[in-house]
């Protein structure tokens, strides 16, 4: 009997965390299980190989290595203790007792507002700083950064995504932010809830003394602009000086200069020698390559997975049985998120099927209500898929334990998960 192509893509991706509970690396288990899924797709040894070849030679994957590897370095410069200092009494001045908790909402979303790969590895030092020696665990620390980090993907019209979402669904620009505004503020509200207010007692903090005025933030903060200004405002200069770049490789570009200049920014320490390893003194470390190492498995086994064919086939095979077409727009999605661990993965994989699904079921779904449904179903799938880049750096920097960040984690899924389901049951009514 033939195995369904959806079980295939499970029992691979099963197969991939198992090896790295028994201590395999997961960057070397996911380049193995981007293999085993090409090949239980039918392809030869032969045409596995070179496609895994393909996949290793990508221009994306090494200049996206080079820039993760940059902002390692510039992550270690907000790490410094005077620039952590600086940043914990501006969010006391601003917040006042809640200046904490208010500074680990806000500093995560902010970077979150540019759509640029590893950019949690700019907000965790800011976030390890923020709480300083307070007694919260490193996975409470991973999970906050992380889940913060993402709260305005669901409708920002920077994110790859969103573009992608409205192609497919041919939806208005003001139709899908409406719908989709309102999960950030359930985001915010779920994250405040299950993560800061249990810890509120440990997060408050005395109102400055008078005397004790933070320094000025900007030269903290100017590289970091610096790179959010570049990866806004040079990809399409990029791509004009060199038309037949892809878009993806003229926004790491823009970024490879914007994050290049911020290093040439950042100021010398101001105590030399106590807090401010040499510059690049940290590529080699063993965290850094593990994180590098994990970075390619990831891409590697995204591009192996999309090379199979296995996603779109596990959904022409569900949409050909009798599972509800319901259930088949919500699994979809999350599956693909769960394996790819990318928004761009679940919404270029499932979203073309979701649509044509939608409209041809024997009861037609309303397009709004159908999205809104798959949209929920593969963003939680990508939150909670350890191969999501931020998710892999967040864990590395504060080197927190992945299934403690899970039960921090999955109650603020769940929660954004049922205001979608009942957003898409209101949506039904109200359009069907």
């Amino acid at each position: 009997m033939e195995i369904p192509a959806i079980a295939k893509i499970l029992i691979v991706f099963a197969g991939v965390l198992a090896a790295s509970r028994l201590r395999l690396p997961l960057g070397l288990g996911l380049i193995g299980g981007g293999l085993a899924l090409d090949l239980w797709a039918g392809r030869t040894v032969t045409a596995a190989a070179a496609d895994l070849g393909r996949a290793l030679l990508q221009p994306e994957l090494w200049l996206l290595l080079v820039n993760i590897s940059l902002i390692v370095e510039l992550g270690y410069f907000m790490a410094r203790d005077e620039n952590g200092k600086t940043i914990i009494r501006a969010a006391r001045n601003w917040g006042g007792r809640h200046g904490q908790s208010f500074s680990l909402v806000l500093i995560p979303a902010a970077i979150g507002m540019v759509p640029m790969p590893g950019g949690a590895l700019f907000s965790a030092p800011l976030v390890g700083r923020t709480v300083g020696e307070a007694p919260l665990s490193l996975a409470w620390r991973g999970a906050v950064n992380y889940w913060f980090r993402h709260i305005l993907e669901y409708w920002w019209p920077l994110y790859p995504v969103v573009i992608v979402t409205l192609s497919i669904f041919d939806l208005a620009p003001h139709a899908f932010i409406a719908v989709q505004l309102p999960f950030t503020l359930v985001s915010i509200a779920a994250g405040w809830f299950f993560l800061l207010r249990p810890q509120l007692a440990h997060l408050a903090v005395a109102v400055r003394d008078e005397d004790d005025e933070p320094g000025p933030l900007w030269p903290v903060l100017a590289p970091i602009i610096l790179v959010v200004v570049a990866t806004l405002l040079l990809p399409g200069a990029v791509s004009r000086l060199w038309p037949g770049l892809s878009g993806t490789m003229a926004k790491l570009l823009a970024m490879f200069v914007g994050l290049v200049a911020a290093l040439l920014l950042i100021p010398p320490p101001a105590r030399p020698g106590t807090d401010a390893p040499r510059l690049f003194g940290n590529l080699f470390s063993r965290k850094t390559s593990t994180m590098l190492v994990t970075l390619m498995g990831v891409m590697v086994f995204q591009a192996m997975l999309e090379g199979s064919e296995l996603l779109p086939a596990a959904g022409r095979e569900m949409a050909a049985s009798r599972i509800p077409a319901a259930v088949i727009i919500g699994l979809l999605p999350f599956v693909a998120g769960l394996v790819t661990g990318i928004a761009i993965g679940f919404a270029g994989t499932a979203f073309p099927l979701v649509a044509g699904l939608a409209a041809t079921a024997a009861t037609p779904m309303p397009l709004l209500a159908a999205l809104v449904l798959a949209f929920t179903m593969g963003y939680a799938g990508m939150m909670l898929s350890p191969v999501h880049l931020c998710f892999v750096l967040t864990r590395d920097f504060f080197s927190a334990p992945l299934l403690r960040m899970y039960l921090y984690l999955l109650p603020c899924v769940a929660t954004v998960v049922a205001f979608g389901l009942l957003l898409h049951l209101l949506l039904r009514v109200l359009l069907g």
